[in-house]
């Protein structure tokens, strides 16, 4: 955190907080290309406007959560070519690249670069810029492409991650159980970071953990069930009472145990294999206090819930308590309502209320279908391990924000095409969110920066910026500014929240939105519109640049 806002965070200062390969390197070639035919052409001091936005929102849903500002920011701090980056590009371009020009990089910084961003974690739409940067031509142009692919997918997790969370409800546990599917190690990484943001409680991937304070959980896989064949095989079978120090056996207590609750819940002991209830003694032994069981290997109900409580019961003759079961393949719904119907038979039974309550969880190749399914079906699943369809986004794996320049030297610029959803929003501009007397967000609408601000309670007419007839005037209850100043002078400008505060605030941010955008099936587009003054100004300047075409 930083103690005063001209001042870099910790996190931005030390550059090892970072991933190495994010570097000035990390572009494309173009923009080195297009670098030097500006500083060519003389064009130096020449000051542009570029906005970074998307068109669409992802996963057929109608929000995103903005996500990977703080990685701009260190990015943008770190920022320099080394002597090996020079000498590399000498040899790489073009041999009619003048040498001057090289020197000219080597002493290219941000210094001069102001970024404007919406906070991050905070809900956005598209069109609207998640962040505009000012500066000189070349060295924004040379931010670009860092720029997207650290907000791109960072975004993507984050905003999967939050639908993941409000289909399995906030009293549901989410893991992000991703890192061995996910595109590589540096994926991986990003996919446990912002998947904590969008809502999940923990994952199983260690160095994130340590590297941005996630929780970290995990217990055990089916090879460590399999390893086992028999209790013979057990090397150590006793484990020290909680409270008195006694030592005592585990394997006795858990084949005591099996055999009542055989008879109990009308299970024929012989079914259950012995392998798994020695994988199950040893887990516990070695993790008393922390023991979930793997119970899908062999048979849920023949085998793997029977060992699971006969060893849990076992540990809780010797003062523990066990957490819980996961389930891995099979009929979720079903499978987690006998366990949870077994768990209150023996509690029941044996007069242990705890024991009602053992946690259940699921994984399985789950996705954001498999669990509003599960909702339908009444699951009795208590936590989620989810890894594929998070940290791949199946649905839709990428985003597709860009970065356009909309204004050079005070002049703004337009990019047309025949694709009405691909015509940019010209000249710099300010974004303001307005909101109903409820609390719920109405619109975020586009000024040109010349105006005034929208004023509570103030009519202000809002324009589709594309389709003429759409148009509609609101009075605001609240009006929310959503650009702040976050890189000026080579200097941070704003306190930066940690991950926590971060993870809060997409919770907050989509809590003003109303249900129906939120709906996972065809949810209302929420509104992005324009000042009556900015959609004559697009529309003028779209016909003034738009070729005049002639019949024959």
């Amino acid at each position: 955190m930083i103690n005063r806002v001209e001042v870099p965070s910790d996190r931005i200062r030390n550059s090892n907080s970072q991933n190495g390969v994010i570097q000035p390197l990390l572009t494309d070639l173009y923009q080195i290309n297009m670098a030097y035919a500006y500083w060519k052409s003389g064009k130096h001091d020449d000051v542009a406007v570029f906005d970074l936005f998307f068109r669409k929102n992802p996963f057929q849903g109608e929000f995103t959560i903005f996500a990977g500002l703080e990685e701009v920011l260190t990015f943008m701090h770190n920022f320099s070519y080394s002597e090996s980056d020079i000498q590399y590009l000498r040899e790489t371009m073009a041999d009619t690249v003048e040498d001057e020009f090289f020197h000219f990089l080597s002493s290219v910084t941000t210094k001069d670069v102001t970024l404007y961003a919406v906070d991050e974690g905070k809900v956005v739409f598209p069109r609207v810029p998640l962040m505009v940067l000012e500066g000189p031509l070349i060295v924004v142009q040379l931010l670009e492409t860092t720029l997207l692919t650290l907000v791109n997918y960072a975004s993507l997790i984050a905003t999967n991650a939050a639908r993941y969370r409000m289909a399995a409800g906030r009293k549901i546990r989410l893991l992000e159980f991703g890192l061995r599917r996910a595109q590589g190690p540096d994926g991986g990484l990003s996919a446990s970071k912002y998947a904590y943001i969008g809502g999940f409680d923990g994952t199983s991937n260690v160095l994130a953990g340590k590297l941005y304070n996630i929780p970290v959980k995990g217990t055990h896989a089916h090879s460590y069930i399999s390893s086992y064949s028999s209790l013979s095989e057990l090397q150590i079978e006793t484990l020290q009472h909680k409270e008195t120090g006694e030592e005592m056996n585990v394997k006795d207590l858990a084949l005591s145990w099996r055999q009542q609750l055989a008879e109990k819940l009308h299970i024929l002991q012989s079914e259950a294999s012995d392998g798994e209830l020695a994988a199950f003694i040893s887990f516990a032994i070695a993790f008393p206090s922390g023991f979930i069981a793997l119970v899908d290997t062999y048979d849920v109900l023949k085998s793997g819930l029977l060992n699971f409580c006969a060893v849990a019961l076992a540990l809780h003759d010797l003062g523990y308590r066990a957490l819980g079961i996961r389930i891995d393949s099979g009929d979720l719904a079903y499978l987690s309502c006998v366990a949870r119907s077994t768990f209150t038979t023996l509690a029941e039974a044996f007069e242990l209320d705890w024991f009602e309550n053992v946690q259940i969880v699921a994984s399985n190749d789950i996705n954001e279908e498999t669990i509003i399914s599960l909702n339908e079906q009444g699951h009795k699943i208590d936590c989620f391990g989810i890894g594929t369809h998070l940290v791949t986004c199946q649905r839709q794996p990428a985003l597709g924000c860009v970065f356009k320049l909309v204004e050079i030297n005070g002049e703004a610029k337009i990019k047309l095409s025949q694709d009405v959803e691909k015509v940019t929003c010209p000249g710099k501009k300010t974004v303001y969110r307005l909101y109903g007397e409820d609390g719920h967000a109405l619109i975020d609408l586009m000024h040109r920066t010349k105006e005034p601000a929208p004023v509570c309670g103030s009519r202000v007419l809002c324009r589709h910026p594309f389709q003429e007839s759409k148009r509609a005037y609101v009075s605001p209850a609240k009006v929310e500014p959503l650009h702040k100043v976050y890189w000026r002078d080579g200097q941070v400008q704003q306190t930066l929240p940690g991950l926590d505060e971060i993870r809060e605030r997409v919770s907050e941010s989509l809590q003003t939105l109303r249900q129906d955008h939120k709906r996972n099936l065809n949810p209302t587009p929420y509104k992005v519109g324009v000042t009556d003054d900015l959609y004559n100004f697009l529309h003028d300047l779209w016909l003034q640049n738009a070729p005049i075409g002639e019949l024959f």
